[in-house]
């Protein structure tokens, strides 16, 4: 990690009591923005916290919603150093974040959360400048695709594109099906293909990192 970096939960300071969205401010239990390493160079995105992850502050963790999943391949992967179902992971060179920053217990987001949360999003991208960005699940993988490739959103299915790369302006997207569709061969195929197609070529940048 960065050698200033304090706290992996919410190191950007991000607004913590954030109303900008009136029907999630009483149905929500806390805000949860990103968690990791603020040098990443792989930043993963959700959909929004999960109930587990809620709880915890922490986007992907927590069962239920497939948060363990996550930790456990990253863990596979040499990123998280801590147990899968770890409140707090110990990550890095590892990034975890959502469109939206507020669950609301009965639905998932609307377009318009998902667009207020956007100005979040887009400054941790800014600010972490990651070389691989991996969407988990159709939702994040759409967005991410109108905003940082030339495809038109509807030509992505995350099936289709799992444990795939797809070249982005200035990084690639590696998808990921949401944890709690995927099978345990689907699992192994993107530790697979992040081995041998992301980890096994030299895809980084000098950041001006001081250690990690």
């Amino acid at each position: 990690m960065d050698a200033n970096q304090t706290d992996f939960e919410n190191p950007f300071a991000m607004d913590a009591d954030c109303e900008n969205c009136a029907e999630l401010c009483g149905a929500r239990d806390r805000v949860v923005h990103g968690y990791g390493d603020v040098g990443a160079e792989f930043l993963v995105v959700g959909t929004g916290p999960t109930e587990a992850a809620e709880r915890n502050g922490v986007p992907f963790t927590g069962a239920g919603g497939g948060g363990e999943r996550v930790q456990s391949i990253f863990a596979d992967l040499g990123f998280v150093r801590s147990a899968p179902d770890a409140a707090e992971p110990d990550v890095q060179n590892l990034f975890f974040t959502n469109l939206t920053r507020c669950r609301h217990p009965d639905r998932e987001p609307t377009d318009r959360e998902v667009d207020t949360c956007e100005p979040f999003l887009n400054a941790e991208i800014r600010m972490i400048n990651p070389q691989i960005i991996v969407p988990v699940g159709d939702r994040p993988l759409r967005e991410l695709a109108v905003e940082y490739t030339t495809r038109r959103p509807d030509s992505f299915d995350v099936d289709a594109e799992h444990a795939t790369t797809i070249r982005g302006r200035g990084f690639e997207l590696v998808p990921m099906k949401e944890p709690s569709e995927m099978s345990d061969a689907e699992a192994d195929a993107f530790c697979d293909h992040m081995r041998e197609n992301v980890l096994s070529r030299d895809y980084r940048q000098t950041k001006g990192r001081q250690s990690r």
